[in-house]
């Protein structure tokens, strides 16, 4: 691996996704190189290449997730965690852009959440707010419970807001994950009523993924970046969903 191929990596896990012709201008190679240099590093698992640009590699390891554009999701957990009343019991599903939000909220002792995420309930060990973890199937890669046990549970539990992280979101097939326990546990989520919001940097917009999330029941709310294109906003919004843009760091 030399120099250029470290700092394509470097670039694709601080962004999430970068395209083919950002890569060509920053390392100040040709595109037809960069290509080539995305198709080593794709066989050796350092990025996933697409077509017209790199992403990040997918995985289900939370804190390989939170090193990748972590300036960005722990912005959009602080803005999520503003959005949070004093009494309120929170639901807070998994990934890396929510486990950040737990870890936002674990000052609070005026909070209840609620998680199938081990892993943000072993954030929140030394917290000061009260922890609800869930039962059902432990899913060992992702470190979450899943279930006929664990939408029992969801069922029978209530909560003001629900935060869930999402794989994919795309013009034609909605939202989608990448696992359809975890999908299936969701969509019993959203099913309540309650103000359910979509935790998510810019990055997973246009990607598709097999398992559909929320198609009877819609997000009431969108946190994202404002890297979100206007197209995908208006999208959004067409869809009666608040979307809260919040800003890079620089």
């Amino acid at each position: 691996m030399n120099n250029r191929h470290e700092k394509i990596i470097q670039l694709v896990n601080d962004r999430g996704s970068i395209t083919v012709n950002e890569l060509s201008q920053v390392t100040g190679v040709s595109e037809v190189t960069i290509r080539q240099d995305l198709n080593i590093l794709d066989r050796g698992g350092y990025v996933k290449r697409i077509h017209g640009s790199a992403v990040a590699p997918e995985s289900d390891d939370v804190s390989s997730r939170m090193r990748t554009r972590y300036a960005v999701k722990q912005s959009l957990a602080e803005f999520a965690a503003s959005q949070i009343s004093e009494g309120e019991s929170v639901f807070i599903e998994g990934g890396s852009t929510n486990a950040l939000l737990a870890r936002t909220l674990s000052s609070r002792s005026d909070l209840t959440i609620i998680t199938v995420s081990h892993y943000i309930a072993h954030l929140l060990r030394d917290s000061k707010c009260e922890v609800v973890i869930l039962g059902g199937q432990f899913q060992k890669c992702s470190e979450s419970v899943v279930g006929p046990l664990t939408r029992y549970c969801v069922q029978q539990l209530h909560f003001h807001k629900a935060f869930i992280g999402v794989d994919g979101w795309h013009p034609e097939t909605g939202f989608t994950g990448r696992d359809m326990l975890r999908c299936d546990v969701v969509n019993t989520v959203m099913g309540k009523a309650t103000h359910t919001v979509a935790l998510t940097d810019s990055s997973k917009f246009g990607l598709v993924h097999p398992y559909p999330l929320s198609m009877e029941h819609k997000f009431k709310q969108v946190i994202t970046d404002d890297g979100l294109s206007i197209e995908t906003r208006e999208a959004l919004v067409n869809e009666n969903i608040q979307v809260e843009l919040v800003e890079r760091p620089r």
